[in-house]
């Protein structure tokens, strides 16, 4: 944005062209009048002529605002001065660079009046010329006038276009960010609750356990606290993985993502904590690194859930797909048969869930199974290999 001396001078340079642009029409009539010129005409060459022009002057600082009766008065008033002839041309660039045919055309005419009006004001002694001489030079001075106003307000309209796409691209660009910011939040979520969420839910399943049970044995006790302890170690493990991960550590390295290759030490886990969980595993061949991943994410919820909502339930996952058809997962729990605190939701699970599942192009359902208990189902799309990778 400019300040007020910028603008300021930015005026006042315009406003000493456009006198100095009189001062050659003013001197061409002073020498042509004849020296035995009447009082009154003289006189008004010398005091009116001039005050005309300061006038017109004084009236261009207005023509921002009010540019077309600007340049009209202006233009009129020229009539009557011929120093005022540099501010008419002035206020019609002015008025150009708006690029309104209709406008420069009303106010081109008036200038042509006005010069016509002018000739007949001072006893000039010239010889005789047609009536299309006289209008060539105004018309040309006119047309320069337009050209220039017509060629800065195409100027100006480029600027603004350019300032206004590089507004409208920076703003793109902050809107950019902070989806991005979003999606790395909501991502950040994702991996705290599938890293976190399983293991610290069975650790305290066990903890439940060993609050609410009074006729454990000493081997049971040891069992359920030693659980308790690899759970927790292997919880902050986990955490210090995916925080380092997130911190952008060169030196730990983002760890493999999980598979159906893994579920069976899932389920062991789970079973360690009280569930009784059964496998069926009907899936014919190895599917894609996304498919297998986000299958083992689904089975993860299912236990996740099952051993924070219905503690003590059988669990039942049943895997079935081959390549070029679909990858089935369903974990189906049973009502809870044992009662004790539940740990706090994340509000995550689900959500994070069907993001998943929808970013890799299947669906999810997830419902209470009829007869009690509650169902986690999900269908993954497995095309056919199509090339190496």
């Amino acid at each position: 944005m400019r300040t007020d001396p910028a603008r300021w001078w930015g005026h006042a340079w315009r406003l000493v062209v456009a006198a100095l642009l009189g001062v050659p029409f003013w001197f061409a009539t002073a020498v042509l009048v004849p020296p035995g010129c009447a009082a009154d005409t003289c006189s008004w060459l010398v005091t009116g002529d001039p005050l005309v022009a300061l006038a017109c002057l004084v009236l261009l600082l207005w023509r921002q605002r009010f540019p077309l009766a600007v340049a009209l008065v202006v233009t009129v008033a020229s009539s009557a001065s011929t120093l005022a002839a540099g501010a008419a041309l002035l206020a019609l660039c002015s008025l150009s660079t708006r690029r309104r045919p209709v406008e420069i055309g009303v106010v081109v005419l008036a200038f042509m009046t006005a010069s016509q009006v002018l000739g007949r004001i001072y006893p000039i002694d010239v010889a005789p010329v047609s009536m299309w001489l006289e209008l060539t030079f105004p018309l040309l001075c006119a047309g320069t006038a337009v050209a220039i106003g017509v060629a800065v307000g195409a100027g100006r309209a480029e600027a603004r276009s350019l300032l206004e796409r590089a507004e409208s691209a920076e703003r793109e660009q902050h809107a950019r960010a902070a989806q991005a910011r979003a999606q790395e939040r909501n991502r950040i979520a994702r991996e705290m609750h599938d890293v976190l969420a399983h293991r610290i839910s069975l650790v305290a399943m066990q903890a439940g356990v060993l609050d609410h049970r009074a006729d454990l044995t000493a081997e049971d006790t040891r069992l359920l606290v030693r659980g308790i302890a690899d759970g927790s170690q292997l919880a902050l493990q986990e955490l210090r993985d995916v925080l380092g991960v997130l911190h952008g550590d060169p030196e730990r390295p983002e760890p493999p993502q999980p598979s159906l290759d893994r579920l069976p030490g899932l389920i062991a886990d789970s079973r360690a904590s009280g569930l009784e969980v059964t496998l069926v595993n009907d899936v014919t061949g190895e599917p894609p690194e996304l498919i297998g991943r986000t299958g083992y994410r689904v089975v993860q919820e299912g236990l996740t859930n099952a051993a924070k909502h219905s503690p003590g339930a059988e669990v039942r996952v049943t895997l079935e797909g081959t390549a070029g058809d679909e990858l089935r997962v369903s974990v189906r729990n049973s009502p809870a048969t044992e009662t004790g605190p539940r740990p706090p939701s994340s509000g995550f699970g689900l959500p994070g869930l069907t993001e998943r599942v929808t970013l890799a192009g299947g669906t999810l359902d997830h419902h209470p199974a009829p007869g009690g208990g509650y169902l986690l189902a999900a269908r993954l799309p497995w095309p056919h290999r199509t090339g190496r990778g």
